[in-house]
Order: C-alpha cells, then structure tokens, then sequence
C-alpha cells in the first residue's frame, strides 16, 4: 500500500467533514416552496424516468459485481457532505459542490439520478436543505444533468486519450457548473423578471458565478484525490468497473 496516497486520501476525506460540520444551518439547495406547485410537479414528473433507469442500472451492477455496493455507499456519503457545504447565494438558494460527478465518472449517469435522489431527501428531512416540494427540481439539476454532463466529459477525455486526472478534473468542475446553469434556468422560468425570462436567467447565472466557479474547480481536484484513493484501495474493483481501462 502506498501510503503516500493513502495520507493523501484521509487528508482529503477529513478537510471533507470539517467543511461539512461548519457549515451554517440556514444553508440549501432551492428552497421549500420558492417554487410554484406546477412547476414542482413537473420537474418531479421529469425526474421520473431517469430515477427508474437508475434503479435498473444499479440492480444490474450490483448483480454483476457484488462488491460494488460499498463503492456506491462512499460515492452516496461523497455526495451528501460536498452538496452539505452551502455558501449562501442567490436568495432561495445557494453555492455549494454537488459530489456527484464521482459517481458518474464511476458509474454513469443513470446511478446518479438515484444517488442524488436519496441525497437530496436525506438533507431535506434531517438538515433542511432544500425542500420535498422543491425535491424534482433539484434531483434534475444536481443529480440528473450534472451527472450527465461529468460522463459525457470524462469518456470525451478519455476518448481524445486526455491525461486521466485531467479528464477527471474536468468532469467533476464542469457537472457542477452545469449544475448551477441549470438551476439558473429553473430560478428564472419560476421568477422571470420585469424583461424576460432570459433576462432573470443571466441574472441568476451571473451571480452564481462569483462563488461556483472556485466551487468547480475545488471539486474537480478533491474528485481527483478521492478517486486516486479508491485506485489505492478497491483497485480490483474498478477495473471490474472499466474504469482506468478506457485507452489501453
């Protein structure tokens, strides 16, 4: 064992959870009712069939290979403590990491929309963050098209035969800014402004930008950390996966 990584990956994982328990209470994702019902509905309505792959996914890996259930575990707690680090944002909502590009680096996206899915409902009830109507909103920006865009970058990468931590890198930084372009969108079709729904969508995206866009790129390199750590511990297990395998 390396142990050079492996103090690499505690460090990691304990600036993680430091983060996670100082930050402030009054944090979320958008929160409970700042949305219309209708459209709470229908981004809940969209979720649906992504949920649903997901599942399908992930019963079928877990048939496959066994011990990838505490991959999935750790790619759930990696998820739940960076989304947990919230820095008050626009009003209704926040910057934060997501943590799900690691899981669909991993993974694929389909896992993710689950994954992300019971995060969101863990915070919701246990640290209000966000809200159960505000529950498909959310689960579509941060748990459905982030993940989609960090696997479409990453196998990109790794296509063009990119440097694997850099493909990673930008897989995990560029899922969580589309995150937040999403979220801006969402913002601005429930609360356009005075000149237009696009115009509150800029204005949305504008002011995101002043804290995601270092947001991004912390996650992108913790990503990298941890999944240089899991290439220390469960190796076997993510070759199992493809993963690393991509250009050889």
């Amino acid at each position: 064992m390396n142990v050079r990584k492996k103090g690499t990956a505690m460090l990691a994982w304990g600036i993680l959870f430091s983060f996670a328990a100082a930050s402030p209470a009054y944090a979320m994702h958008i929160m409970e009712g700042y949305l219309p019902m209708g459209y709470c509905i229908a981004w809940g309505v969209v979720c649906i069939p992504f949920v649903v792959l997901g599942v399908k996914r992930i019963n079928r890996l877990i048939k496959e290979h066994r011990k990838l259930l505490l991959i999935f575990a750790m790619a759930g707690a990696y998820a739940f403590v960076l989304s947990a680090l919230k820095f008050p944002s626009v009003t209704g909502s926040s910057s934060h990491p997501t943590g799900t590009g690691l899981g669909a680096i991993l993974f694929g996206s389909t896992p993710m929309a689950v994954i992300g899915f019971l995060v969101l409902i863990f915070q919701a009830l246990l640290l209000a963050h966000g809200g159960l109507t505000t529950l498909g909103a959310n689960t579509f920006s941060m748990a459905i098209a982030g993940p989609v865009v960090s696997w479409g970058v990453y196998k990109l990468g790794r296509k063009i035969k990119l440097n694997q931590k850099v493909a990673v890198f930008l897989a995990a930084a560029l899922g969580n800014l589309f995150t937040y372009c999403v979220t801006s969108v969402q913002l601005g079709l429930a609360h356009p402004a005075a000149d237009g729904v696009w115009s509150a969508v800029v204005r949305f995206l504008g002011i995101f930008a002043l804290t995601q866009i270092p947001l991004a790129v912390i996650e992108g390199l913790l990503t990298v950390v941890i999944l240089i750590g899991l290439q220390t511990y469960a190796g076997p297990e993510l070759r199992e996966l493809g993963f690393g395998e991509e250009n050889r």
